[in-house]
């Protein structure tokens, strides 16, 4: 699987934000927006591997990224060059919010669930990242929905109805 070449109207951006600072922007093609529902498929934005230990994102690799501007949280199905697919990676995070300029803007709020192709697999990530960011005490509101939305993440990547996140409700 090879990343479309879209019109240029068909690019936007995507900006990941940490803490207020931009973490990485990188481009991504437009699949679809009805409004509440982004999908976008971008490339694997850097030039070396990363590796997880559980997985290893690589140049060349696909990812199909799902936001939502009322959800806390954005699932991005991962695969590799040839179409393989690796599992799906999920941010927890603020909803997204797509500016005028085109550029989906997501902040990070450092939760993190993978889930395996075979869904033998679930993880989650970077808890001791989110102890320590003081989100806690700065927004104890979105701290909050942060880590119910972790537990329900992790519920429905525990079940056969996974992918139902694409499509339905997992809470958050």
């Amino acid at each position: 699987m090879s990343a479309p070449s879209p019109d240029a109207a068909d690019v936007i951006e995507v900006a990941l934000t940490k803490a207020g600072r931009l973490k990485i922007r990188y481009p991504a093609a437009l699949l679809s927006d009805d409004g509440t529902h982004l999908t976008v498929r971008a490339a694997w934005a850097r030039e070396t591997v990363k590796d997880f230990g559980f997985v290893q994102f690589a140049p060349g690799d696909v990812f199909v990224e799902h936001y939502w501007r009322d959800r806390w949280y954005a699932v991005k199905e991962v695969r590799s060059g040839d179409g393989t697919l690796k599992g799906w990676y999920c941010d927890v995070a603020r909803p997204a919010v797509v500016h005028g300029d085109g550029t989906v803007e997501v902040e990070d709020l450092d939760l993190d669930l993978w889930r395996s192709a075979d869904g033998a697999t679930v993880l989650r990530l970077d808890e001791d990242e989110f102890a320590a960011s003081g989100l806690a005490d700065r927004d104890p509101a979105a701290s909050a929905a942060a880590s119910r939305t972790l537990d329900a993440l992790e519920l429905a990547a525990r079940s056969e109805r996974f992918t139902d996140l694409l499509c339905g409700d997992a809470g958050g």
